[in-house]
């Protein structure tokens, strides 16, 4: 399969509800100088196995909105559905069994814990949902050698390189089989050619996977490469028209 060919989301049955949903989003903050309205009013439906980029100035909102669509921060105003329930409808245990089961995230930075190795680091969310141990580490393991590190599953972070971390990131996020990824910023601390292969690595797991991606890049080369493009300004998001 191509980049060019349809995802999951073509496919998908049309009495689904999305994915993850966000419907009104709104998000202020009280400051010194008065009210701060960074979201104002934000829809967004992912479907299964859509890809998705978020495009926006730096300072526009796009962290703040991809803290909320992960349940990490709560909207001022509206609601988030994750598979069709209201994410901050449910108590705070709730809210972490569901994002454990069907979110996965990576940042700029790779956030692996530095005293644990890469197959450690990676079972660690089959761990916390409580998954045999033996299984969690078999299941880290596949997820690895996937992403090229069956070589490194005993390498500590201080032993990977900026592309070997990134990638075991991506490995944590995926290993639970989630029903989205967000991403922020995944190849903003790698250079070219290894932010390439981390990106081309995210593509390849979403079409095997069929799990969704929600990603913030200020690179429009890769933001091209997704199925929508989406532009966060004045605290709206929108369709983008970029340039061919």
């Amino acid at each position: 399969m191509t980049e060019s060919e349809p995802t999951a989301a073509a496919a998908g049955s049309p009495s689904r509800p999305p994915v993850l949903e966000a419907v009104g989003v709104e998000r202020s903050f009280t400051e010194v100088r008065g009210r701060l309205e960074v979201l104002r009013g934000v829809d967004l439906a992912v479907e299964a196995g859509e890809r998705i980029a978020i495009i926006g100035a730096s300072g526009s909102g796009k962290t703040t909105l991809l803290q909320i669509l992960g349940g990490l921060d709560r909207p001022s105003r509206g609601e988030v559905r994750v598979n069709g329930q209201p994410l901050f409808a449910l108590g705070e245990a709730a809210r972490g069994e569901l994002r454990n089961h069907t979110l996965g995230f990576v940042y700029q930075f790779h956030h692996l814990l530095p005293e644990f190795t890469a197959l450690e680091n990676v079972a660690m969310p089959l761990l916390i949902r409580r998954t045999p141990p033996a299984e969690a580490r078999r299941d880290a393991a596949e997820i690895l050698g996937r992403v090229g590190l069956g070589e490194r599953l005993d390498h500590k972070p201080s032993e990977l390189s900026g592309g070997e971390r990134q990638r075991a990131a991506v490995a944590r996020a995926l290993v639970t089989r989630p029903s989205v990824v967000l991403a922020d910023e995944p190849t903003g601390n790698l250079d070219a050619p290894t932010g390439e292969r981390v990106f081309g690595l995210m593509l390849e797991l979403n079409r095997e996977l069929g799990t969704s991606l929600v990603v913030v890049t200020h690179d429009l080369a890769l933001a091209r490469r997704m199925d929508r493009v989406l532009t966060l300004g004045d605290g709206r998001l929108v369709a983008a028209a970029l340039d061919a």
